[in-house]
């Protein structure tokens, strides 16, 4: 019964457009927008109706699984490690984009290089506060672009956009990238998350229209 409501709420939202008051803008002949996207200036708010309120004093992110070196981090510990600033677009499901976000965090490539995923690892799997799941090959998470963001646009991310950290995947639709991250796992196996299991696509691309499964 929880599974059919969750659905239903997130397919209306695609219907209406919801998430917030979106000030929408649309570009003749737009070839960065993909295809059944519209492009918006604000940044609309989506969640499952839960958005946990984590101190940086209890924040911690636990990295394991398939590795040589599981970690945990706490606060301090995220914060020393190299940050960057990425610029990307966001591109949401439920079909609406915006451009030229700016993003800071530590960059999933310094993580790799941290943890030493084993040669068996192919998957990975990234929990939230709220127990939220999604899953993305290695190779999707094995790129430049993809971030531990604590801020956006020069502000720390606040706690509606998944503050204290979320996961920015520029490549694939932005649910991949899950607020408010908690535990990520390398595995030798792909399990799928909490939308994927309720039909979602398990890829995930904008540019092929990939939703839904």
């Amino acid at each position: 019964m929880e599974e059919h409501r969750l659905t239903k709420t997130k397919e209306q939202w695609a219907r209406a457009r919801r998430g917030g008051e979106e000030r929408e803008v649309f570009y003749e002949g737009d070839e960065r927008l993909p295809p059944g996207q519209h492009l918006v200036e604000n940044f609309p708010v989506l969640d499952l109706g839960f958005k946990p309120e984590i101190p940086f004093s209890e924040w911690r992110l636990s990295i394991g699984g398939f590795v040589t070196t599981p970690v945990t981090w706490t606060w301090e510990h995220f914060m020393a490690q190299p940050q960057v600033r990425d610029r990307s677009d966001f591109h949401c499901v439920t079909s609406w984009s915006r451009y030229d976000n700016d993003w800071d965090g530590v960059s999933f490539k310094h993580l790799m290089a941290m943890v030493k995923p084993l040669s068996l690892a192919r998957f990975v799997l990234f929990k939230s506060y709220d127990d939220y799941t999604t899953n993305l090959p290695l190779e999707a998470c094995d790129d430049a672009d993809v971030l531990l963001a604590h801020s956006w646009n020069g502000k720390p991310l606040s706690r509606d956009h998944g503050g204290p950290v979320r996961v920015i995947v520029p490549k694939r639709y932005a649910w991949k990238g899950a607020k408010w991250v908690k535990e990520i796992t390398f595995s030798d196996k792909d399990e799928k998350g909490f939308w994927e299991v309720r039909g979602y696509s398990n890829t995930a691309f904008p540019w092929e229209n990939d939703r839904y499964g």
